[in-house]
């Protein structure tokens, strides 16, 4: 290594540019038998370094989102899901709905994808650089009641619910609240409201979601009110997805 390299090198490590550092060398030899211009070697390794610097926000929003499986649209099986929105979803894909603060429900049966269609929104999301964060509707409750007993409510309502352009709470229903639970999650909606968006999924009607708010109908009225207001209500009916797999293994018995 000559010592314009070693300056060189430095320099890239005062400014971190690692990736930079580790591949001009032979982008400028390529460049040369090329006989292409300074210009377009800057543009050559500027491009490198734009790249890598997406992989690394994509891979700390990954991180961030804790998302339980990578899943994309284009894996979800319209073919079998017939009762799935075909021209709603990819619409959706869009992520417009993000920019607006809108919100995106997802209703239905278990089995029939919701939470995989919560999931590549989710995803694609933080493909595109947004910040995002998938939870349960369990862990959520959890975390909240977790912080409110520590007396740090305020600080993870600031981080973790505020924080998050998208905020994804899967599974509303499978577990009922509790009223302060239930009091809790209200907050959640109200404070993101016209604010930043939500996707939620959930296998129970609107006319049963006071049975997983404490019976409360008051507060669950409050709370589709906010919620339902500016949203994409996304119904989907069919076969669970894990029986159709059952019945091609042969564990399930097709009944005629």
């Amino acid at each position: 290594m000559n010592l314009q390299h070693e300056r060189i090198e430095a320099l890239c490590g005062d400014l971190k540019l690692a990736r930079v550092a580790a591949e001009w060398p032979a982008l400028a030899e390529r460049c040369e038998q090329e006989e292409t211009t300074h210009g377009e070697f800057l543009e050559r390794i500027l491009a490198i370094e734009n790249k890598a610097r997406i992989e690394r926000q994509r891979a700390a929003l990954m991180k961030i989102a804790t998302l339980p499986a990578v899943k994309t649209i284009e894996q979800y099986d319209f073919a079998f899901a017939s009762g799935a929105p075909r021209a709603q979803i990819q619409e959706l894909a869009a992520l417009s709905f993000i920019e607006r603060a809108e919100n995106v429900v997802f209703l239905g049966p278990s089995g029939v994808g919701k939470s995989h269609l919560a999931q590549a929104l989710a995803y694609r999301a933080v493909m595109a650089g947004i910040k995002t964060r998938f939870l349960t509707a369990a862990d959520l409750m959890l975390q909240l009641a977790t912080a409110h007993k520590q007396d740090r409510l305020k600080r993870y309502f600031n981080l973790a619910i505020m924080g998050p352009r998208l905020l994804v709470i899967d599974e509303i229903g499978y577990l009922p609240f509790g009223r302060e639970e239930a009091t809790l999650f209200f907050n959640v909606v109200a404070k993101r409201y016209e604010r930043a968006s939500i996707i939620v999924t959930s296998n129970l009607p609107f006319s049963q979601w006071a049975q997983a708010f404490a019976d409360d109908q008051t507060l669950t009225a409050a709370l589709l009110d906010r919620l339902l207001h500016h949203s994409h209500i996304v119904q989907i009916s069919g076969e669970s997805y894990r029986l159709k797999d059952k019945r091609k293994a042969g564990q399930v018995k097709v009944r005629n």
